[in-house]
């Protein structure tokens, strides 16, 4: 029988038992004092009251002379007053006001006479342009309610009331603890089976972000003693622990032994995906969090997880989610058991919100930084249908998704150079790219899902590319097609060529492992075509339904060693210095639709197009030609 978790509780359920519990230990921060310019963002322990009025004297508000305001009494316009010198004393503002005064002259509204004295044209009332004592603030008052958030303006009103220093909450410790034999500290030529260790790095800038401190521990090998004494030794010296990898059921996972020995608990196992196998624990008061060592299970347990005691321990309201509707691109499917949390690029097309699934595997961390949402479904959902509306938990502003242009097509790595030039020449600009071959985006773009699409479709009975499908599929000539660039399409095999491949059909020969391009794609279409011209059964080739998305991950696997060939572009081989053998010259164009043609992110793409730099880019990434990109193709 397979291991089962010991729990599959509901995340509501789990974070609300796992507060009460912490709540019985005692679980509550600490408190520090600091000097007052030190506070800004800090959350404040206590009241802080005025120790002194400000301002402590009467002051002048203004420029000007401190009179008595009797002695002013009666002059107007047409019947004006002069004061002698010693009816007056000169004051700027700030200055303490004398006693024996009681009004203030504005420099402005006095006219200086030769003998020495000065003339007013209007009577001054008392206490006229001077500052109270105590106007601002009296001492003994209160400046800072307890659990407030020291502004820069507060910092001033304490520091004006005397007050120099203030206690505080306590930035919470969070201690984070990387385990695993194969882990390594970060460095650029790891060998194979070595993981680099940058979960703590992500872990640590997270709870920063949210007001705490983080102190990252040297990686622990798999060793349950080693383990065992480096969460005592974390436990006694933070506020809060994470204990990264071995939450799982592996036979050298010992998180929940080594925490169960140390304290308690209280979930093994949460019904959330990713995130699964989240062990909540504590040592008395000490929560002490086990995070699965796949990193996008780690941020999703820790972001849910963990936040919530720091934000308790801050004594500082939860930011609330900001949310909005949005239209997927593409299906969802999901398991009943468990709350998903989905990944996805966004962007407005028209007046549609579009939502597209980005990858939803544990250990792809890139699929975070570029998603612009995050879709959540519920527990007992079994998924979504393309073109659904769905409720998103926005991570990107809504103005940074009003002006990103959607690309759903083919892949290439252009279109990251594009997008980097578009975001250079306007900052406001943004793009965000979905790879789902040359037909998804043609499909993308006749759902009103798409701004523009890559597409590289060969026609097999002329050997044209792109024209008859932009007839077939749109009939009412409701899109432009532009000229991109002409690519070198080819088989990428290993460096020096180590199984001799020089031509296509040898990717059917004994002990050829292929990788090959998912269905739909315009290298797909290629690669199928080229077999049924040199007669090979498919189904003898090994690995043939092996399919990957982009032709840098094609890449990837060949130089990874897992695959020995599969058919990409040339600047995808250069790129991971493997050895290439030229098949053909294809049309890698884009269909933009007309509703789309005078969007500002548009027109900056065509600009990008046609510029120097964008020739000069891509004729040195190699395996390209460029002739008139941005131009508009004539079907006919």
């Amino acid at each position: 029988m397979g291991f089962e978790y010991l729990t599959n509780v509901p995340l509501e359920q789990a974070r609300a038992d796992y507060r009460k519990l912490l709540k019985e230990q005692g679980f509550g921060p600490r408190t520090e004092v600091i000097p007052v310019y030190e506070a800004c963002g800090r959350v404040t322990a206590r009241a802080v009251y005025a120790h002194i009025c400000a301002p402590h004297y009467a002051a002048s508000a203004m420029d000007g002379v401190a009179v008595c305001a009797r002695d002013t009494f009666g002059a107007t316009e047409t019947t004006p007053v002069t004061l002698q010198k010693e009816q007056y004393i000169v004051l700027d503002t700030g200055d303490p006001v004398p006693e024996d005064r009681d009004a203030v002259i504005m420099v402005e509204d006095i006219v200086k006479n030769e003998d020495g004295s000065i003339t007013i044209h209007a009577a001054a009332a008392p206490w006229q342009h001077i500052r109270q004592i105590g106007e601002d603030v009296c001492a003994g008052e209160m400046i800072l309610p307890s659990h407030m958030t020291v502004s820069p303006s507060a910092i001033g009103a304490m520091i004006a009331g005397g007050v120099l220093e203030i206690e505080v909450i306590a930035k919470p410790v969070v201690g984070i603890i990387p385990t695993g034999d194969e882990i390594i500290p970060p460095c650029t030529d790891p060998k194979p089976g070595d993981i680099l260790e940058f979960n703590g790095s992500i872990f640590s800038a997270m709870v920063k972000s949210w007001g705490a401190d983080a102190v990252v521990y040297p990686i622990v090998p798999d060793k349950f003693d080693q383990i065992k004494a480096m969460v005592s030794r974390a436990a006694a010296e933070c506020d809060m622990v994470i204990l990264n990898a071995g939450s799982s059921a592996g036979r050298e996972d010992y998180s929940a032994r080594v925490i169960r020995e140390l304290g308690q608990v209280l979930y093994h196992g949460i019904a959330m995906k990713p995130g699964k196998p989240a062990i909540l624990g504590c040592q008395g008061a000490k929560p002490i969090l086990g995070v699965p060592g796949y990193p996008v299970s780690g941020i999703i347990v820790v972001e849910q997880l963990l936040k919530p005691l720091i934000d308790h321990w801050l004594k500082v309201p939860a930011v609330p989610s900001q949310y909005a509707q949005a239209i997927l691109t593409r299906p969802v499917v999901s398991g009943l058991k468990y709350q998903e949390f989905v990944r996805v690029r966004m962007g407005y097309v028209g007046d549609r919100l579009m939502a597209s699934p980005l990858s939803r595997g544990s250990g792809v961390v890139s699929s975070f930084m570029k998603a612009d949402g995050i879709l959540e479904v519920p527990q007992g959902l079994e998924g979504f249908e393309a073109g659904a509306e769905v409720t998103v938990r926005l991570l990107s502003p809504l103005e940074k998704l009003r002006n990103t242009l959607v690309v759903i097509g083919s892949h290439d790595p252009l279109l990251d150079e594009v997008a980097d030039m578009l975001h250079l020449e306007d900052s406001s600009l943004f793009m965000s790219s979905s790879h789902v071959g040359s037909m998804g985006g043609i499909m993308a773009i006749r759902r009103g899902e798409a701004h523009a699409a890559g597409c590289h479709l060969l026609n097999t009975q002329d050997g044209s590319y792109n024209r008859s499908f932009m007839k077939k599929y749109f009939p009412r000539g409701d899109v432009k097609l532009v000229r991109c660039v002409g690519r070198q399409q080819g088989l990428m095999v290993a460096r020096g060529n180590p199984l001799n491949i020089q031509k296509f059909s040898d990717i059917a020969a004994e002990g050829v492992r292929y990788v090959n391009r998912q269905k739909g794609s315009g290298t797909r279409i290629l690669t199928d075509y080229l077999c049924k011209q040199e007669n090979l059964d498919t189904s003898a080739i090994y690995g043939y339904d092996r399919e990957e998305l982009t032709h840098t991950s094609v890449a990837a696997q060949i130089v990874s060693g897992s695959a020995d060939a599969g058919m990409g572009i040339y600047s995808a081989a250069k790129l991971y210095g493997l050895d290439f053998i030229p098949i053909c010259i294809e049309e890698y164009d884009l269909i933009i639709p007309d509703h789309a043609w005078e969007t500002p992110m548009v027109r900056q793409l065509i600009a990008t197009l046609k510029s120097d730099g964008f020739r000069d880019k891509i004729l040195s990434l190699g395996g390209y030609t460029v002739e008139n990109p941005g131009e508009i193709i004539p079907l006919d």
